[in-house]
């Protein structure tokens, strides 16, 4: 499959520029992402470690007022002369308390000893002050922790009614240093919303020691007092003994991921916060993202870039393919640096190519005179190899003709007659004797040596040396009837075939070589020629060539004949026909064929 250069350029590219961006790419967003997670993990731990701080200095502040407030209500208590200027001061100018109660602790006993409440608190409600002993009931506040020294926060929102948490402190202790009284101060959600509210994609929230919800970015979680201790992370974070938690975990809820950081504060709540990783990495997936259509950009700008480059280094290429198209079919006038102007390799290139065409020119010169003059395959055999003075044995088949009278027609002719006689003549057979596979090895005079199988041979040489034979037959009587009506005479010839071994190859020397056949078998077939005059036949065939041919030929015997050169009387046969492809004999007869015998030299007919 042929794939264009441009495309070869442009698919690597592309290849190169992908494995490139994309490997940067995903190195850059992947340590964009670890740096963003890593600094994510410690921006949720300091930032719950600062609420968490927050949170420790609203409850000691709010604790601090609830110990004073709560010992001035005592003393109020026990002077039986009511609350005192003090209390009221310090209860009813601070907008932070709903209520505050003195429960005495003896032994397993508890009692409340002094309650405050402020009404108007309540009353935007629609509540009385009985609403905080269902508060308390509801609420289940861990009084006895109090009673161990603890402060406790629990919440205090309920539907309908204020938003509050309840703190509760030990307030007195006796001589032995137990604790008699707490003190309870319900108190707004407020203060301790407020360090939750800050714009931020993280979610904090303040649990208590059972995992309930103090306090949310969402004020509503909080009023509704969620528990969160069903989720495994907080689980951890309030189980483990570390003040200081974070771990990365999937919410239950969402089957997300998030990173979670906790933090404990002295008073036993917990501050969590937690951030999603998908909101993490939006800015590294926007990162990717840009990355990627910066690349692609980069990658449509190469793409058209190597285009207009791929052309100026393929048109001269595709350019020089059409003019090898051209030398292929034997045009060498093509001049390759006319077209191709690129001053680079190309253009180099295109030189070097005009000196080949001029090379294959020069060459393509030289096997055509040597096929003139040796024939097509015999140039094709000097020109592929070196060219040396030797030769090797081959089995031929050695064709001779001969004109008759020849030597009496040029007596009585102009030289240049004679010469148009014997090129006509020549034109029509050589043509046939190439055509059969057949060679020219040289003319002699008006007489013509041919050679089949040499230098290439085939097991039909003999088949095609005697059709060839019949069909110079045939012509010779074309070409008589077209002297005939030029007013010139016919012409007659005799044809001898001969078939054996005979050295193929080049003699002469160094400076003048000649490529020919010689042996005995060539000067056999010469006398078989001869013969033709004392048989009276224009072809006559010996009897190895017979063996070659086998039933495909109708032929005849002419007779023997004692030849110069041979000891023993050489049979000769006369070829009438050939078998067609159907099977069928055809006859090749023409008046030129036979005619009356004469007396030969060289040649003695034996009797029969």
């Amino acid at each position: 499959m042929r794939i264009p250069i441009s495309t070869k350029l442009i698919t690597v590219t592309i290849l190169i520029l992908v494995a490139a961006t994309g490997t940067i790419t995903w190195i850059s967003s992947s340590y964009f992402e670890k740096k963003a997670s890593e600094q994510v993990d410690i921006a949720n731990l300091e930032s719950a470690a600062a609420k968490a701080k927050e949170i420790e200095n609203i409850v000691t502040s709010l604790v601090d007022k609830t110990r004073v407030t709560g010992s001035l209500l005592m003393k109020g208590t026990s002077a039986n002369a009511g609350t005192g200027d003090d209390f009221d001061f310090n209860f009813t100018k601070d907008k932070t308390f709903i209520a505050l109660e003195i429960l005495k602790i003896d032994g397993s006993k508890v009692e409340t000893i002094a309650r405050r409440v402020k009404e108007d608190a309540l009353k935007a409600y629609g509540l009385n002050p009985t609403y905080m002993i269902h508060v308390r009931s509801w609420q289940k506040f861990p009084i006895r922790s109090v009673a161990t020294g603890s402060v406790e926060l629990k919440n205090a929102s309920y539907p309908k009614a204020p938003a509050m948490i309840t703190i509760g402190i030990p307030l007195v202790r006796d001589d032995q240093g137990r604790i008699t009284h707490i003190a309870l101060a319900d108190v707004t959600l407020a203060p301790f919303e407020k360090p939750f509210t800050d714009p931020s994609e993280r979610t904090q929230y303040l649990i208590d020691r059972a995992g309930e919800l103090l306090a949310h970015k969402d004020e509503q979680k909080a009023m509704a007092r969620l528990s969160m201790a069903k989720y495994p992370f907080v689980q951890k974070a309030m189980t483990t003994k570390s003040p200081q938690y974070q771990t990365k975990f999937i919410d239950p809820d969402t089957d997300k991921n998030f990173f979670g950081a906790s933090v404990k504060t002295s008073f036993g709540a917990t501050v969590i916060s937690q951030t999603s990783e998908e909101t993490i990495l939006e800015v590294s997936q926007e990162v990717r993202r840009r990355a990627i259509f910066v690349a692609g950009s980069a990658i449509s700008m190469a793409i058209f870039f190597i285009f207009l480059f791929s052309m100026t280094l393929t048109s001269p290429i595709e350019k020089l393919a059409e003019m090898i198209n051209l030398v292929s079919k034997g045009n060498f006038d093509v001049k390759a640096r006319a077209a191709v102007r690129s001053h680079d390799e190309v253009g180099d290139l295109a030189e070097a190519f005009d000196h080949m065409t001029d090379g294959l020119k020069e060459r393509d010169k030289v096997k055509s005179l040597f096929s003139k003059f040796h024939g097509s395959s015999v140039a094709e055999d000097l020109i592929n190899k070196d060219i040396g003075v030797g030769g090797q044995s081959k089995e031929v088949v050695v064709f001779f003709s001969d004109i008759r009278g020849f030597t009496a027609f040029s007596e009585k002719r102009r030289p240049e007659e004679v010469v148009e006689m014997l090129n006509e003549y020549f034109g029509v057979m050589v043509k046939i004797i190439n055509s059969h596979g057949g060679v020219v090895d040289k003319f002699i005079g008006d007489a013509i040596m041919a050679v089949w199988g040499a230098p290439k041979s085939s097991d039909r040489d003999a088949h095609m040396a005697v059709r060839a034979c019949l069909e110079m037959r045939r012509a010779l009587e074309g070409l008589n009837e077209r002297r005939i009506a030029r007013d010139q005479p016919p012409i007659n010839i005799g044809m001898g075939l001969h078939a054996g071994n005979a050295i193929s190859g080049t003699i002469g020397s160094d400076e003048r070589m000649e490529y020919t056949v010689i042996g005995n078998t060539v000067n056999t077939a010469s006398r078989i020629e001869a013969s033709t005059k004392a048989f009276g036949a224009d072809l006559l065939i010996s009897d190895t060539v017979i063996e070659r041919i086998g039933e495909d030929f109708k032929y005849e015997l002419a007779g023997a004949a004692e030849v110069k050169g041979r000891s023993e009387a050489l049979k000769m046969f006369k070829v009438r026909g050939y078998k067609a492809e159907d099977g069928t004999m055809v006859e090749v007869k023409t008046p030129y064929s036979d005619y009356e015998a004469e007396s030969a030299d060289k040649v003695k007919v034996k009797a029969a």
